[in-house]
């Protein structure tokens, strides 16, 4: 009974936590927002290694754009499909357009952190808007996110796009991860204060000032980082920089993972990179995932099974899965998931549970991480570059 009583207030916390964030998460605005005169060149940067499927799109999404003053710059790293020669041909037909020839990773360097790096090297804006290869832009996006951040006074701004699921396994498991940051994290007091400690920064969108992210040392300073938008958020705020994260599901829309196996390799990424900061807090993400959010829907299944007599704390155990499926709806209406696989959430949270074990025990073991072809050090938030993986066909 103590225990059910502990799982219920901990869920009423979350929902709270929850309730609080959705109302202090801001939307960009619908692209008339005011900017300034003359407009500040923009750079978009978009790093891209094996992502012939996306990289036509992106760019094309991006040519649109309703600003006046931009540029898009295309890093291919090493990519082994015809990722370069769909970006050249938008080269070709757009002067706005250029791209760029990864160098060899050197040592030292995760792939993303160099890729954005040398984009960074090269790009001429006042602002750079670093963009996963997978994003699809509104119109208004560079419009809209300029002038928010200067509304605001922000340095870096980022935020969620709109998650585009298309199998049942997609539409079960990337919910939960938004779910989980915005259940247990208290964005709504980190936006709220002046120096915060904390800040989460989405890698498929980060729009930032050229000279605050000189002055934080750019990718360079996260260049050993598999997390490197975290960490180069935490860097911004430790600098004094404000941010902000952003509902930016209404004008920015990804597709992040293409099947199960790239959907498992995601999600182990984020939480290898976990326990290698600190495997105690791995761990008592596991126990929160298990407990909270797995155990009310297994005790619920535990009182009708018929081998089972009911017990005397079922209306606890059916508040708490009443309060989980609440939880889920509200962000599935914020970020326009499909609603109806808010009853597959335990399922979704098994998996991410699943893929914290399976990092975990490779942490433990001091075997590396795969992720884009490469394999990463165990020693993830420090790592090297152990051993060159096959590349990706």
């Amino acid at each position: 009974m103590y225990y059910q009583v502990a799982i219920t207030l901990l869920l009423v916390a979350f929902l709270a936590n929850l309730v609080l964030n959705l109302k202090s998460l801001k939307r960009l605005g619908n692209g008339k927002s005011k900017i300034p005169d003359p407009a500040p060149l923009i750079s978009v940067l978009i790093p891209a290694r094996n992502e012939a499927a996306n990289i036509g799109p992106c760019v094309e999404s991006l040519c649109r754009q309703d600003y006046p003053s931009f540029e898009v710059l295309v890093l291919d790293d090493d990519s082994s499909d015809d990722t370069a020669a769909i970006a050249g041909r938008a080269a070709a037909k757009d002067a706005r357009v250029r791209l760029i020839r990864g160098k060899p990773l050197p040592p030292g360097w995760v792939g993303k952190p160099y890729a954005c790096h040398q984009l960074a090297m090269e790009a001429k804006g006042e602002w750079l808007l670093f963009a996963d290869a997978d994003t699809v832009h509104a119109p208004q996006v560079l419009r809209s996110a300029l002038a928010h951040a200067s509304q605001h006074g922000l340095s870096l701004v980022s935020g969620w796009p709109h998650q585009c699921c298309v199998s049942a396994v997609q539409k079960a498991v990337v919910p939960v991860f938004i779910f989980m940051i915005l259940c247990l994290m208290p964005l709504w007091w980190l936006h709220s204060q002046r120096r915060p400690r904390l800040a989460l920064t989405v890698g498929q969108f980060v729009f930032i000032r050229t000279p605050d992210y000189w002055d934080i040392g750019g990718h360079e300073a996260v260049k050993s980082r598999i997390l490197e938008d975290m960490w180069l958020g935490v860097n911004a705020i430790n600098s004094g920089k404000r941010q902000e994260a952003l509902d930016l599901s209404n004008v920015v829309s990804t597709r992040m993972y293409q099947g199960v196996d790239d959907l498992w390799e995601g999600f182990t990424k984020w939480v290898y990179a976990i326990a290698c900061i600190s495997p105690l807090g791995l761990g008592l993400l596991m126990v929160t995932l298990c407990c909270a959010f797995v155990g009310p829907f297994l005790w619920l299944a535990w009182h009708f099974a018929p081998v089972q007599a009911p017990f005397d704390w079922f209306l606890l155990v059916l508040a708490q899965v009443a309060i989980i499926l609440l939880m889920r709806n509200m962000i599935d209406r914020q970020f326009r998931h499909s609603k109806r696989y808010a009853v597959t959430h335990p399922l979704g949270v098994a998996f991410l549970a699943l893929s914290c074990v399976y990092a975990f025990v490779r942490h433990i073991a001091g075997e590396g991480i795969r992720w884009k072809g490469r394999v990463y050090g165990a020693a993830a938030e420090a790592s090297e570059l152990v051993e060159p993986a096959p590349r990706q066909r």
